[in-house]
């Protein structure tokens, strides 16, 4: 059976040693066992080569069957790395592992291939059962060209170094806490990984991510070019003389103190996965610490999740992705009620240079003797960096939020739940378990702040939506707030979450007032730049843009393609193309997600159809997208087709999913392609369910409540009511700016048909293209001067 891929001949190559598959078989039960996950992983049968008769032990003088170089055209190659497998002498090392390196670099895709989530993966992924001399890892790791980061089968323990079988009868022994059926799993998984980048691989994007130059023809040698050579040579010793000696003579470069804190190692002996939540917790606590300090440019959390695992990625690579100049690295072992920690501090700018090393081992009697550790590691690094704390800052860093011990490991381990529903929202088990730690916390600690802090996020995450037209939106988030700033006020998540429910209310200077103040404590927070720019949507973007970049400064995570999608739309709706289409193209580079790329590219119908459509039938963005160009091209047909989808999608969505909002805009379209497609029942049901979500976010005050007004005045010219249309639009007006979209939309839109030719309606069109301009102009100046256009 041919690839998933076409062009290639198999999706995966087995490459093993004849003598590791014998007695028990292990590749052969190994194969079989991928195979079934492979069933379940993949949508499509993936095809597998694993010869049961493999050519072993031959010499490099035999021949080779030309059939194998074949076989090797596939997209992953599994080599079963053994202590007999990393041998030059052997057939499946000379003629399969490295014939596939040397194949695969040469390829369109490359030995390497960049993952949705901005990681990168070798296509060479190497099981291993064996614990390896150093030698032969130093070999594998020279041939790929990076760390040896293969799925482990090894039982391990004392004495012990072998392949880890399907059926243990004593698993509880080894040392390396894996099992058969979970690594297959996470094989499974890397493959499905390695094979969605090669689907959505763009030469592109590579060149333009890589810089690809053609290569200069190779010249024969001569007397001539020899002398040529020489000649250029002697002229660039020249250049570079004038270039650097002076540069000797200057002071080092001054270095942006901007820090990655890359997620701690659990190197603790038993119940590792016990242990992970206390691990992340001192991780995040230090980096916490560090952020604290004004002088620093700290990366939350967030960013450096997409080095936890499996990452071929240097340190100095990382620095360059995550765009700092220092990383901090930890590794920790816990052990009963003891933990040793080992941090160290490294320049990673230019070369890799450790500058800072230090070790804990501490018997954990109380709070404070992890708050003190994690304490002295940020003043260790201030001092390491020359950096002088202000005294808040030396009081923030050496606060004890806590003295009892099971109300922290209670915390810890809501966070890490909580953690794992912040990166996929969907995930609402998660979320319900985080729940009940944090209140499991505050059973042995009435006064712990943040537990009552992370109470305050769920309950906001889980009734955003049920809430959105109560009168008394979310009272219980703001009730959790104030009890956690009662016994905690310098808490700084407590006033992003106080900030975010005040925007969401409408209530604009203390939104303002609760993200300045996160700020003051910690002047690196990610997520109060975001939401101080959410703030201006629609009154001054250039704030708007200012506060999304410095959180994109502060995120090189996940959310970094969301983030650059709202500069997309500040730019867009300010009318420069150019740079919104750049960073819809940045947003792009990362997730792969195409559709959004079409989407938010104001792509045309034909492309959303043909194109995206193919990709993504779910999407509701997509669906609505598609809906609404039919609708603004009078096909009201079409447009009805895809409206339908899109309903039946959003009614799918259960109200504790964001995009449950979606249904708060725009039925007022979907109920005119109903009506021009004689449902008038649906019709009106649908414009007047638009109607009263507009009167009712008008009257509570919601956030963007301002656009609601455009679409009454619709609605009031389609029911034959001018006054109100009229009344509506200049409410409308009083916007400090109108977006691109407005004036072409308002001159086409069929809900001011009855009123398009009236002067007043007329005048207000030329009142909207004065005021566009008027905001295009500020913010065209503002970028001149930023240096920026």
């Amino acid at each position: 059976m041919p690839s998933i891929i076409e062009g290639y001949n198999y999706d995966i190559f087995i490459s093993y040693r004849q003598k590791d598959n014998k007695g028990d078989m292990w590749v052969s039960e190994f194969v079989e066992a991928l195979k079934t996950e492979l069933e379940s992983t993949f949508k499509e049968e993936v095809s597998v080569y694993f010869d049961i008769n493999p050519h072993d032990g031959l010499l490099e003088t035999h021949d080779v069957d030309e059939s194998l170089k074949e076989k090797l055209k596939c997209l992953v190659f599994i080599p079963i790395i053994s202590r007999t497998y990393c041998d030059p002498k052997a057939f499946a090392w000379e003629h399969e592992f490295k014939a596939f390196v040397e194949q695969a670099s040469q390829d369109k895709f490359g030995l390497k291939v960049k993952l949705p989530g901005g990681n990168v993966a070798n296509r060479v992924l190497p099981v291993q059962i064996h614990e390896l001399d150093s030698d032969d890892k130093k070999m594998v790791e020279d041939e790929l060209g990076g760390h040896l980061r293969g799925i482990e089968f090894i039982y391990k323990s004392s004495g012990i170094n072998r392949p880890l079988l399907p059926k243990e009868e004593n698993l509880q022994d080894n040392l390396n806490h894996t099992n058969f059926r979970d690594q297959i799993n996470k094989v499974a998984n890397a493959i499905k990984e390695i094979i969605t980048a090669i689907r959505h691989y763009s030469p592109e994007q590579e060149e333009a991510q890589k810089g690809i130059t053609k290569p200069a023809p190779v010249l024969p040698k001569s007397r001539k070019a020899t002398i040529i050579v020489g000649s250029v040579i002697v002229l660039a010793l020249i250049i570079l003389g004038f270039i650097f000696i002076p540069k000797l003579l200057k002071p080092s470069e001054e270095l942006e103190k901007s820090i990655a804190v890359l997620p701690f190692k659990n190197d603790s002996p038993e119940a590792s996965e016990e242990n992970t939540p206390f691990v992340n917790g001192l991780m995040e606590e230090i980096l916490i610490n560090l952020q604290t300090i004004r002088e620093f440019r700290v990366l939350g959390r967030t960013s450096v999740e997409q080095f936890r695992d499996n990452t071929d990625k240097t340190i100095p690579e990382i620095a360059r992705v995550l765009d700092v100049n220092y990383i901090v690295e930890g590794s920790v072992q816990k052990y009963g009620d003891k933990f040793r920690l080992r941090v160290q501090l490294i320049r990673a700018k230019d070369k890799e240079t450790h500058l800072w090393a230090k070790s804990y081992e501490q018997e954990i009697e109380s709070t404070k003797d992890i708050f003190n550790i994690q304490s002295q590691i940020a003043e260790l690094i201030a001092s390491e960096l020359k950096v002088t704390l202000t005294p808040n800052e030396k009081q923030l860093i050496e606060k004890t939020p806590t003295t009892n011990l099971t109300a922290y490991d209670f915390y810890q381990r809501g966070r890490e739940e909580y953690s794992k529903y912040w990166v996929n929202s969907n995930d609402m088990e998660a979320l319900e378990r985080a729940e009940i730690l944090y209140h499991k916390s505050l059973e042995y600690d009435p006064k712990f702040a943040l537990s009552y802090t992370g109470l305050a996020r769920i309950y906001f995450d889980k009734n955003y939506w049920k809430e959105f037209f109560n009168e008394n939106f979310l009272d219980s988030v703001l009730v959790l707030c104030d009890i956690a700033l009662s016994f905690n006020e310098n808490d700084y998540e407590t006033y992003i979450v106080r900030g975010n429910l005040y925007r969401a209310r409408g209530v604009i200077n203390k939104a303002l007032e609760e993200y300045d103040q996160a700020l003051r404590i910690n002047p690196n927070s990610w997520e109060a730049y975001y939401g101080k720019g959410q703030l201006y949507y629609y009154n001054d973007q250039i704030k708007k843009i200012e506060n999304t970049l410095k959180s994109i400064s502060l995120n090189r995570g996940a959310q970094l393609p969301t983030l650059y999608l709202e500069i997309a739309h500040a730019y867009a709706f300010t009318g420069f193309p150019e740079k919104s289409n750049y960073y819809i193209k940045e947003a792009f580079n990362l997730n792969g997600d195409s559709v959004q790329f079409l989407v938010n590219s104001g792509a045309n119908i034909e492309l959303l159809t043909k194109r995206a459509y193919l990709i993504d039938s779910t999407s509701t963005d997509l669906l609505f997208s598609i809906g609404y160009s039919y609708f603004f091209n009078e096909q009201y047909k079409e447009s009805l087709i895809y409206f339908k989808k899109y309903i039946n999608k959003i009614s799918t969505i259960p109200e504790k999913n964001e995009q449950a909002g979606s249904q708060l805009g725009s039925f007022h379209r979907i109920g005119y392609a109903y009506l021009q497609n004689g449902f008038k029942k649906e019709g009106e049901y649908y414009i007047n369910k638009q109607f009263q979500n507009c009167l009712n976010i008008v009257r509570l005050g919601r956030l963007r409540s301002a656009l609601m007004y455009y679409d009454l005045a619709a609605i009031y010219a389609y029911k034959g009511d001018k006054d109100k249309a009229y009344e509506n639009l200049e409410v409308f007006k009083q916007n400090q700016y109108i977006e691109s979209w407005v004036v072409p939309t308002i001159k086409i839109d069929p809900f001011f048909a009855s009123i398009r030719k009236e002067p007043e309606f007329q005048q207000i069109i030329r009142d909207f293209e004065t005021m566009f301009q008027a905001e295009h102009e500020r913010v065209r100046k503002w970028l001149e001067e930023q240096g920026m256009l």
